[in-house]
C-alpha cells in the first residue's frame, strides 16, 4: 500500500512528509541508501523508538530546529506547534525538503508529488537550513 506524502511548511522549511522512505526517495531522485531526517512529534514518542545519553535529553527537550545525529541517523524532536500537529497523528515522519536534489523549491513541482497539502497562515516557504550536531556517547560535534 502506498504511504500518503504531505506537503507542509516544517519548522524550518517547506518539506515532504511520510512515513515511506523509499517514495520520497523517488520524488527527488534521491539515492535510496541516503537516509532521511525522521521528525518526532514530542520526546515521548522519540523514546519510543530510539536511545539516546542521558546528560542529552535536556538538550533534545529545549532544542528549536536543530537536527541530531546519534550512529549515523538523523532526527528532530518538534516544539513547533503547527509541525507538531501535523505529525502527532502518525508519532512520527520522515522530512525532507520539498525540491528536487540540489536544487531550489519550485511550488509547482512539490503539488505534483503529492496527496496531501497542509498550509496554514504562514504559506510556503524555503528558509535557511537546521543545525545539525552529532551526540556521541559523552560528547557533542556542531556537523552545521
Amino acid at each position: 500500500m502506498k504511504a500518503t506524502v504531505l506537503l507542509a511548511q516544517t519548522d524550518t522549511t517547506v518539506g515532504f512528509l511520510s512515513q515511506d522512505a523509499l517514495q520520497l526517495a523517488g520524488i527527488k531522485n534521491r539515492s535510496s541508501d541516503k537516509p532521511f531526517l525522521k521528525s518526532y512529534a514530542d520526546l515521548k514518542t522519540f523514546k519510543h523508538f530510539k536511545r539516546i545519553p542521558k546528560h542529552f535529553k535536556c538538550q533534545l527537550r529545549r532544542s528549536n530546529a536543530t537536527t541530531y545525529v546519534v550512529k549515523s541517523e538523523a532526527f528532530r524532536i518538534i516544539n513547533n506547534s503547527l509541525h507538531q500537529n501535523i505529525i502527532a497523528p502518525y508519532g512520527w515522519l520522515y522530512s525532507t525538503s520539498a525540491n528536487l536534489s540540489n536544487q531550489k523549491f519550485q511550488r509547482a513541482f512539490a503539488l505534483k508529488h503529492v496527496d496531501i497539502i497542509v498550509e496554514d497562515h504562514r504559506g510556503l516557504y524555503e528558509t535557511a537550513s537546521s543545525a545539525i550536531i552529532k551526540l556521541g556517547a559523552n560528547r557533542k560535534k556542531r556537523l552545521r
